[in-house]
């Protein structure tokens, strides 16, 4: 691995790991049909340290006021108790995913990281975003969010587990289905990633620190976290304005025409 590799592989972590296209699916064919090395357990938590940087930083405000209205309970400004609730929501909503993680995650490398499954998950779930842009009804803001349907994303987001299925696009498809506006399905998305990025990286770690980190490779390490931090942030502003005039329909399609695009490759050896 090189810092040019380091690089390539840090963007297109950040650009999938925020739009609905599954950056696990992208990784797992880029392996398979590119020649792309696999660049081990302690670089990809590198990678997604860089992304949680970046949706921190863009929080930032927004992660400060929960925190605030979690420890000042006798200070109950107006958007206090909404704030609180929403703290409790991430958390309640990450446990769905922190259980399959736990469950499921030696069979997500070995098992359903293989072509075909990820292209049978881009299309059922592509097919799954267009359905919910088309029966949505787009008109609940991200205030009105309450415990139910943070469970029933939460529970969504388990299913990205899968390559292929994209933690961002099952969760963001659920919050269409529930009525939500593309931009607060998008917002409450990105959120909820926080605490599973920081997790798989806390879990990760006692591994990595035991198998330690080759000299030559720190500044790839380096590279490949503030490329997917910066590419990762660029990302999440572009959604977030792409969103408040335009559907997700785009990404749908390209999903449906990657998976297309695998099938026909497989189909022709």
């Amino acid at each position: 691995m090189n810092i040019i590799y380091s690089i390539l592989l840090g963007v297109l972590q950040g650009a999938t790991e925020f739009l609905p296209i599954s950056s696990s699916g992208h990784l797992a064919l880029a392996e398979a049909f590119l020649g792309f090395e696999q660049a081990g357990r302690a670089f990809d938590v590198a990678l997604h340290l860089g992304t949680l940087f970046a949706v921190v930083i863009y929080f930032r405000n927004d992660l400060w006021l929960m925190a605030k209205a979690l420890v000042f309970f006798k200070d109950d400004k107006d958007d206090y108790p909404f704030l609180r609730k929403l703290a409790i929501y991430i958390a309640l909503a990450t446990v769905p995913g922190v259980a399959a993680g736990l469950l499921l995650g030696g069979a997500s490398e070995m098992i359903f990281r293989q072509p075909l499954l990820v292209a049978i998950a881009l299309g059922s779930i592509g097919l799954l975003l267009l359905w919910a842009e088309k029966s949505g009804s787009h008109i609940r803001k991200f205030e009105t969010i309450g415990i139910r349907d943070a469970l029933l994303i939460g529970l969504a987001q388990a299913l990205a587990i899968v390559p292929g299925v994209s933690r961002s696009g099952i969760t963001m498809t659920c919050g269409l289905f529930l009525g939500f506006n593309r931009q607060a399905a998008a917002k409450f998305s990105f959120l909820l990633s926080i605490p599973i990025i920081l997790g798989a990286g806390v879990y990760e770690s006692p591994e990595i620190i035991r198998s330690g980190l080759a000299p030559d490779q720190f500044w790839c390490f380096v590279a490949g976290f503030f490329s997917s931090a910066i590419s990762g942030y660029f990302f999440i502003t572009f959604l977030l304005r792409f969103v408040r005039t335009r559907t997700f329909e785009i990404f749908a399609y390209y999903r449906l025409g990657l998976a297309a695009l695998v099938f026909l490759s497989l189909a022709l050896g």
